[in-house]
């Protein structure tokens, strides 16, 4: 048995077209991540990129530090995780008010619409919480008609106004993983 995402219809990946070109409005030239399905075509995307630099990462809260390094050297990044990993980033979220830097995060969800997996629960109950409690905006999108407005939002609070951001990419949105024979 393994996973597979399962998702909705109207979730054809066009949503993460829109994504990458936003972030390509907005000068974005590092991208990391940590490997995730619902990141897998905006990743693609960002590795085929001449202009983009693609950054794997071993756990989530490099790529906080990692865009510390980048606004200091004159450079704007967008992190890409899954909300599980956004437990591992607590500590390192403290930066955001400390630097000030223009933090901007896309969060795949788990742990809520349709999901299996038990362990998945907890963080994707606790995400937007632990974002809002270190003093980072939350923005949400469920459909896919709101994640282009939803994320053009969220870069111009980050790159504009220095206001850290994330983007909760709602499981809905997606798709359920389920197990597969």
């Amino acid at each position: 048995m393994h996973a597979r995402t399962e998702a909705p219809a109207e979730a054809a990946p066009s949503w993460t077209g829109e994504i990458f070109s936003i972030l390509q409005r907005f000068d974005v030239r590092q991208v990391p991540y940590v490997p995730d399905a619902g990141h897998s075509d905006l990743i693609k995307r960002v590795l085929a990129s001449s202009t983009m630099r693609g950054i794997p990462l071993t756990t989530e809260e490099e790529g906080v530090a990692l865009l510390v390094g980048a606004w200091a050297g004159g450079q704007r990044g967008a992190l890409l995780m899954q909300s599980s990993g956004v437990g591992n980033c607590i500590n390192m979220l403290s930066l955001t008010q400390i630097f000030r830097f223009p933090f901007l995060t896309l969060v795949t969800m788990r742990g809520e619409w349709g999901e299996f997996n038990p362990w998945q629960v907890p963080m994707g109950s606790s995400t937007q919480a632990i974002f809002e409690l270190s003093g980072i905006k939350v923005l949400r999108a469920s459909h896919p008609v709101e994640v282009s407005e939803v994320v053009e939002a969220a870069a111009g609070q980050a790159y504009n106004a220095l206001t850290p951001t994330a983007v909760l990419l709602s499981q809905r949105l997606i798709g359920a993983k389920v197990f597969v024979k």
